[in-house]
C-alpha cells in the first residue's frame, strides 16, 4: 500500500517540528533503550505504515519481468519530493534505474552507494552518466546492503537485490516502512558510507534509534559489522518459547546453528529451508550439522535461488534484511538487519516460509 504524499508530508514536517558454548536454558533479555513514534491517529493499522512484498518466481508474469515488487518501489521513487538515497549491492533492474534517473532529472537529490564488483553493470553506468553522485566501497569485502531511503521518511529494505534475478527469479522479501526515526538510522549508515567513505570494520556503532516503537510495534535496527548482529540473533533464539523457523541463502554460522540445536533439544519446534546451490558449493554450511541434530531442515525447490535471510521466532518476531547467517556478514560485510516484533507481520513471513517449505526437496 502506498502512503499518500499528503500523509508523508504531514508526518515528515511534524517530525521536524517536534524534534529540531550456548546454554540450553533461556537467558534474560536486556532491552535496548526504545524511542516511541506514534502517528496522530489513535489506532493505525499495520498496513498503513509497513508493507511486506515477496517475489513470486512461479507467477507467469515473472517470465516477462513485470509486475513484481519493483513496481511498488518505482511508484514510491516516482513520488519522492526531496531525496532518494540508495545503498544497493547490485543494480540491473531497468525499472529502478529509470526511476532513479527520472527523480534526479526532476530535481530530487539522488545518491547511490554500491559494491565495487558491480560498478560496471550497464544500469549503474547509466546512473553515473546521468550525473547521479555514486560511491563504491573499493574493498574486498562486500557492501551487501539493499536499502533505499525516500524523503528521509520511508525505508525500503530486505533480502531483494535490485536485479532481474532478485525481483523475478529468486525467493526474496522486500519491506516498506514509513518512519522518520527508522529513516534516521538508515541515513546515518548511508552518510557513513557516502560522505565519510567508511566501510566494513572502519566504522563505529552510532545508530540514533537502535530500538524504536512505531504504533505499538518494536523494531530493532542492526548494521554489520559494528553492531554485533549475531549476538542479538542468538539471544532471541535462546529465548524462543515455541518455535523457530528460518529461510537461509547462506548459513555457515556455528554459533547460530548451536543456539538452534540447543532450543530444539529443549523441546522448541525448529525447522528451516536452505538454498540448494549453497549446500553443494559451500563446505562450511550448517545443513548437515542441523540435520544430524534432528532439526527438520530441507533444501529449497527453486531452480534459481532461495535468497531469503529470515528467522521467525514464536510466530511474533521476524529477523530479516541483507544479513546472511555467516561470518562474512558478521565481521566483514556492510549489512543491515531489522528485528520486527509484530505477530501480524510474522504471520506474513510464516506464510512465505510454508510456501517455500512446500516446494522444498526434503532432507
Amino acid at each position: 500500500m502506498k502512503i499518500p504524499y499528503s500523509k508523508i508530508t504531514f508526518s515528515f514536517l511534524l517530525t521536524i517540528f517536534l524534534s529540531a558454548c550456548i546454554p540450553v536454558t533461556p537467558i534474560a533479555l536486556v532491552p535496548l533503550p526504545t524511542s516511541t513514534e506514534t502517528n496522530p491517529a489513535e489506532s493505525v493499522p499495520v498496513a498503513e505504515w509497513i508493507t511486506v512484498y515477496f517475489s513470486d518466481p512461479d507467477n507467469p508474469s515473472a517470465n516477462i519481468y513485470r509486475g513484481g515488487a519493483d513496481d511498488e518501489l518505482v511508484a514510491a521513487i516516482d513520488a519522492a519530493r526531496f531525496s532518494v538515497d540508495a545503498a544497493l549491492y547490485d543494480l540491473n533492474l531497468w525499472s529502478i534505474r529509470d526511476a532513479l534517473v527520472a527523480a534526479h532529472e526532476r530535481g530530487v537529490s539522488v545518491r547511490l552507494v554500491t559494491e565495487s564488483d558491480y560498478l560496471d553493470e550497464d544500469e549503474i553506468q547509466d546512473v553515473l552518466e546521468a550525473g547521479i553522485p555514486t560511491i563504491d566501497d573499493q574493498r574486498e569485502s562486500l557492501m551487501h546492503n539493499k536499502f533505499i531511503i525516500i524523503d528521509n521518511y520511508e525505508i525500503w529494505t530486505g533480502s531483494m537485490n535490485m536485479t532481474v534475478n532478485g525481483a523475478y527469479k529468486n525467493n526474496n522479501n522486500l519491506l516498506r516502512i514509513a518512519s522518520p526515526r527508522l529513516a534516521e538510522n538508515y541515513l546515518a549508515e548511508f552518510e557513513e558510507m557516502f560522505s565519510n567513505k567508511l566501510f566494513g570494520d572502519h566504522i563505529a556503532a552510532h545508530t540514533p534509534h537502535p530500538s524504536l516503537e512505531i504504533n505499538g510495534t518494536r523494531i530493532e535496527t542492526y548494521f554489520s559489522p559494528d553492531d554485533h548482529t549475531a549476538n542479538r540473533i542468538i539471544e532471541l533464539i535462546q529465548n524462543a518459547q515455541e518455535s523457530i523457523y528460518f529461510m537461509a541463502f547462506s548459513f555457515t554460522s556455528d554459533p547460530i546453528a548451536d543456539a538452534m540445536i540447543a532450543r530444539a533439544n529443549a523441546g522448541i519446534d525448529v525447522a528451516g529451508v536452505m538454498e540448494t546451490r549453497q549446500y553443494h558449493s559451500n563446505t562450511g554450511g550448517e545443513f548437515d550439522t542441523l540435520a544430524e541434530a534432528g532439526i527438520d531442515v530441507h533444501l529449497d525447490g527453486n531452480p534459481n535461488n532461495l535468497h531469503h535471510k529470515v528467522i521467525i521466532i514464536d510466530r511474533k518476531i521476524v529477523i530479516t534484511g541483507s544479513y546472511n547467517f555467516s561470518r562474512s556478514a558478521e565481521e566483514r560485510n556492510d549489512e543491515n538487519t531489522l528485528i520486527i516484533h509484530n505477530a501480524e507481520i510474522a504471520a506474513q513471513y510464516l506464510a512465505e516460509f510454508e510456501r517455500v517449505l512446500a516446494q522444498a526437496t526434503g532432507n
